[in-house]
């Protein structure tokens, strides 16, 4: 494996981008033990410290994983940092389209899996954004939050906040825009009644209808511009 030298400036930060590179493309598949700290920093051409900060970088973001005493290996070969920033760059519309898909599920998983406890903090959730208002962002997320935990499903939850950012930069950028629907308030109240009755059918499609204004307006703005 040949890897380009690094550049003099911010060394850590071209270390982690080579080596993240490394990782996407496949010179390492999971489960494999990276080379030392000694070999790296000699293909690379930097100091051992630098090597050992980048690794420390990936290790965070999931990439890599330390064992003590045996070396460094590979955690995973997905970029979850990758997938942020093309999120981030979506529109609005994007982001409306994964939201409804990603929401409608979520609802129906919530209807037939919540428990006393969802239910109490989605009644609390639907309080606080009657009491905040309809063009309150915050509280529109952790309702829709709320509704995601009730899956139970501990994939879908990581899933829905590693995405929540983008969904709150897209509720702010939009709630605050005139052109932009107020939240319907009755319609999360009837996302509600249906998780409580446990018909995922209707909560499903109360979801849907949820935000189906918000997705038409957005669709129309985007044509017109």
């Amino acid at each position: 494996m040949a890897l380009k030298a690094a550049g003099r400036t911010s060394l850590v930060d071209a270390v982690v981008e080579q080596l993240r590179a490394q990782l996407t493309d496949g010179a390492w598949a999971v489960g494999d033990r990276i080379p030392t700290e000694h070999e790296l920093a000699e293909q690379l051409g930097v100091g051992r410290n630098t090597v050992r900060e980048a690794v420390r970088v990936l290790v965070h973001a999931g990439l890599l994983e330390s064992r003590q005493g045996n070396g460094t290996f590979v955690r995973s070969t997905a970029d979850p940092a990758a997938v942020l920033r093309t999120v981030r760059a979506a529109g609005a519309l994007d982001v409306l389209e994964l939201r409804i898909a990603l929401e409608t599920e979520a609802a129906r998983l919530a209807a037939l899996r919540r428990d006393t406890h969802d239910l109490l903090r989605l009644r609390a959730a639907l309080a606080t954004l009657r009491e905040e208002g309809d063009r309150d962002a915050d509280a529109d997320l952790a309702f829709h939050r709320a509704v995601v935990e009730a899956t139970h499903n501990a994939a879908f939850t990581e899933v829905y906040q590693f995405f929540s950012a983008q969904v709150h930069e897209s509720l702010v950028a939009s709630l605050g825009d005139h052109e932009m629907p107020a939240i319907d308030l009755d319609a999360h109240e009837a996302l509600v009644v249906a998780v409580e009755a446990g018909d995922p059918e209707a909560a499903g499609a109360a979801a849907r209808e949820l935000l189906r204004e918000p997705l038409e307006t957005v669709r129309a703005i985007v044509a017109a511009r």
